[in-house]
């Protein structure tokens, strides 16, 4: 649950993502009301007066501008401002790091019959940070989708939905392509897609390239170093669909990755398969992945394995959830070897593992039990532990962004170090949602024989607007 090159197999229990309504129920644990992508929310509904709740926002949400109702205006609107703290960077090979990010996202949607544009604009900002600012931290003002889509209904109960243009999206649980919605600046892409749905199953064929952001206004462009491209399906059980199973075959050419082995031009092909489901009490989330490919002229082949499940305790003081989460996820055996074995995770999300984390899945083993209860309806306190080990001792240790964290040459050791967090989160209203995380890492064998070797210290707080 708690987003590939090579041959990589990831197995993954959690959370189902269910496909969002008009009126969907709050989880707090992902912090936002409504969706992150904003574009899957159906206003229709409310051309019906009956149907309506008097809910200050839904004058906002359907504007008709046609006496028929086919032709209306939905809008929304995100503000979030998150602070992020860190004491002994890197485990101290770096600056301590304290900033607060800001972002103002507004959207319109606008419907004729069965054509559709979207947009959205971003205006981000930083503030606070010492060090030199990041594409994650600030893109100031500019496009963050933008992008028109068709529906044709093809047979009964089966339509067939084309889109092109910049926008968000998110695959199954977002282990390999997600919105990066933890940062300040989340993952958009520029393409094209065509999803094929019926009753009980959804076909989705897409070729895009990501965006690449940049710091001053109207600058972003699209990416000439990466492409992606894929088709992923997914087949639900019951009208609910939160249950049911996804396979998918996912292409990326990247033209200058980079690894503990080198830098060179890759190419991955990944074949896999998801399963998920919830019964109200328990919930599973698993997914496997293969990956072929080439690195740098030689062949490459990874795989990972991740999961994790959960149980409800619905009619219990607090509402206690209990999950657990494994990852083993390969790393490169032999450093001299042209041949890769380091799993790529493509575009995972933001917050891979906890809310904060300076490790990513890549040639990674990790533990992780968690704790959820909920003082209230409205606010859910967790409690994680994680332990994190090396599953190759050839290979180094990566960020979530890919980028090399600590080389594996100079150590044999596996175990990297144990993490600990405790989160709080409040749905103070049905648009805004006040959060605040404090973990520790500590460093293990791996970290203290290559470089600095102090406690990562984190905190996290953020208030978050969405209508």
């Amino acid at each position: 649950m708690t987003s590939i090159r090579g041959f990589v197999v990831a197995i993954i229990v959690g959370a189902t993502q269910v496909e969002a309504q008009a009126q969907v129920g709050t989880d707090i644990g992902r912090a936002p009301t409504l969706t992150i992508e904003r574009y899957p929310e159906s206003w229709s509904y409310l051309a019906d007066p009956a149907r309506r709740t008097g809910r200050w926002t839904e004058p906002f949400k359907y504007i008709p501008l046609s006496t028929d109702g086919s032709t209306y205006l939905t809008t929304g609107l995100e503000v979030r401002s998150r602070y992020e703290g860190y004491a002994n960077v890197r485990w101290g090979e770096a600056p301590d790091d304290g900033y607060v990010w800001h972002r103002f996202m507004p959207y319109a949607d606008f419907h004729v019959g069965k054509l559709r544009l979207f947009a959205q604009p971003i205006v981000s900002g930083i503030s606070g940070v010492r060090r030199a600012k990041r594409p994650v931290d600030t893109t100031g003002a500019d496009m963050l989708q933008a992008f028109v889509e068709v529906e044709t209904v093809v047979a009964e109960a089966t339509s067939l939905r084309t889109s092109a243009g910049r926008k968000l999206i998110s695959l199954g649980a977002g282990r390999f392509v997600d919105t990066r919605y933890g940062p300040n600046i989340p993952q958009a892409f520029d393409g094209f897609d065509m999803s094929l749905t019926g009753k009980a199953w959804r076909v989705t064929a897409l070729y895009f390239r990501p965006v690449d952001n940049r710091l001053d206004d109207f600058d972003d462009r699209t990416s000439t170093q990466k492409t992606l491209w894929g088709a992923y399906a997914t087949r639900w059980f019951g009208d609910s669909r939160a249950n049911g199973f996804d396979v998918y075959y996912l292409g990326l050419r990247d033209r200058n990755a980079v690894y503990d082995q080198g830098a060179g031009r890759e190419l991955v092909h990944t074949i896999g398969t998801r399963i998920f489901g919830d019964t109200g009490s328990t919930y599973w989330n698993l997914e496997a992945a293969v990956q072929n490919g080439t690195f740098a002229g030689h062949r490459r082949a990874a795989w990972g394995i991740g999961g994790e499940i959960g149980y409800r305790f619905a009619r219990t003081p607090l509402q206690p959830d209990i999950r657990l989460a494994a990852d083993v996820i390969s790393g490169d055996d032999d450093l001299d070897d042209p041949r890769l074995g380091t799993l790529n995770p493509l575009f995972p999300r933001g917050k891979y593992f906890v809310s904060q984390s300076p490790i990513g899945p890549r040639n990674l083993m990790q533990l992780r039990p968690s704790l959820t209860i909920h003082p209230r309806k409205d606010v859910e306190l967790s409690l994680s532990g994680s332990a994190y080990w090396r599953q190759s001792t050839d290979d180094g240790i990566y960020a979530i962004s890919g980028a090399l964290v600590r080389s594996g040459r100079d150590s044999d050791a596996r175990f990297i170090g144990t993490q600990a967090e405790i989160a709080v989160a409040w749905q103070a209203s049905p648009e805004l949602n006040l959060a605040a995380s404090v973990g520790v890492f500590d460093p293990g064998t791996f970290i203290r024989e290559t470089g600095p070797a102090h406690v990562i210290k984190l905190i996290g707080v953020m208030a978050n607007y969405r209508f």
